[in-house]
């Protein structure tokens, strides 16, 4: 069965051809149907192209600007403690190793180790028989000199002396004197004591033996104070002055603090180590702290109330600090000024202001400029 007719559609389908049968009509009309939904699914798709914006949230912008996860935390104002631990070494307030000045024999000795003694006290007594018998001459050469300068003095006022003769018998006179002197220090010297008050040590002497001058009979210490003397770094030299309270402990005593004060800093920093020596005074009046004893000290500086952040915050760079600040979903990165830290904190002195809300964790992800998420706020609510 066929079909005619003068349509110039099914002309065209069938080749210029009128005559076309009915199966091949229905064909040509699916393929058509067909091209007209994949325009429309083209256009569409298109059009869903041209709409699409970055930043708008949808599928293919979310690829482009994702947010990054991270954790914030506002810069505030707090009371600030600088806090400073160092390591010093524990010496006497005075201390002095006891020697003759003389060669001489050990003829008594007059302390026992680890005793307390006053200064001026009699601790080694050395033989002094042949400086006792020069003093004795010296002595009366002295009385001889004077009697004959007194008997010259009444001849020359009767003009039977000269000038010269009376001022060589002066002259003669204080030679003596001078000589006793001498005597009287080196007699002096057999008896040897102490400079000051403090506790003496180990005797490395006995009685007979011949000291020579250096040689060190024992030693004596004033352990009533204690000077405890450590370096600190360059950066913290600003706070230290003298009278600061201090802290110090020693693995002896590890239940016992030790306080005392700063009494002197060094005018000079060491030029390698780029630290300062101080010295603290430690009363030490029960005597558990001994010269040589290592101490740990810590030193604490109230400075009132300043600017901090959390320490992990910094992002440092080619020698200068920065932070990510966050504003309106998006990270912008802030150089800003440093002052001291202490564990965990750090003090800002410029470029930010309290309020202003950073970034904590995640600053190795974040980039300039970057959307940025706070996952923290997203756990404290979820948790809540």
């Amino acid at each position: 069965m066929t079909y005619s007719g003068a349509s110039p559609l099914s002309g065209a389908l069938c080749g210029m051809n009128v005559f076309c049968s009915v199966p091949t009509l229905m064909r040509v009309a699916l393929v058509m149907a067909c091209a007209a939904a994949l325009g429309g699914c083209s256009g569409e798709k298109s059009n869903a192209m041209n709409n699409a914006q970055p930043g708008a949230g949808g599928a293919f912008s979310g690829g482009l600007d994702a947010a990054v996860g991270v954790v914030t935390d506002a810069a505030r104002e707090e009371e600030f403690a600088y806090e400073l631990e160092a390591l010093g070494t524990a010496r006497a307030n005075e201390a002095v190793e006891i020697t003759p000045k003389v060669s001489n024999l050990v003829t008594a000795i007059r302390f026992r180790e680890g005793q307390q003694v006053r200064r001026g006290e009699v601790l080694v007594q050395l033989d002094s028989v042949e400086v006792g018998a020069d003093l004795d001459v010296a002595r009366a050469a002295l009385s001889e000199s004077r009697s004959s300068y007194q008997r010259s003095q009444e001849l020359y006022a009767t003009q039977a002396l000269s000038p010269s003769q009376l001022e060589q018998l002066e002259a003669t006179l204080h030679a003596n004197e001078a000589r006793v002197t001498a005597a009287e220090k080196k007699l002096s010297d057999t008896l040897i004591r102490a400079p000051f008050d403090g506790r003496t040590g180990l005797r490395r002497v006995s009685v007979g033996s011949l000291v020579n001058a250096g040689t060190v009979i024992t030693t004596l210490d004033d352990t009533s104070v204690i000077k405890l003397d450590f370096t600190v770094p360059e950066t913290f030299v600003a706070i230290l002055r003298e009278g600061m309270p201090l802290t110090a402990r020693s693995v002896a005593f590890p239940n016992r603090d030790f306080t005392g004060t700063i009494v002197s800093i060094d005018s000079r920093l060491d030029p390698t180590t780029r630290a300062i020596t101080v010295r603290a005074a430690l009363p030490n009046r029960d005597g558990l702290l001994k010269p040589g004893m290592f101490l740990n000290v810590r030193l604490q500086e109230e400075r009132g109330r300043v600017l901090t952040i959390p320490e992990q915050a910094l992002v440092p760079e080619e020698g200068r600090q920065y932070v990510f600040i966050v504003s309106e979903e998006r990270a912008r990165k802030r150089e800003v000024s440093i002052g001291r830290r202490k564990p965990g904190r750090v003090e800002i002195i410029s470029g930010l202001v309290a309020g202003d809300l950073i970034v904590v964790e995640g600053t190795q992800k974040v980039r300039d400029g970057a959307r940025v998420q706070d996952v923290g706020k997203q756990v404290q609510n979820a948790g809540a």
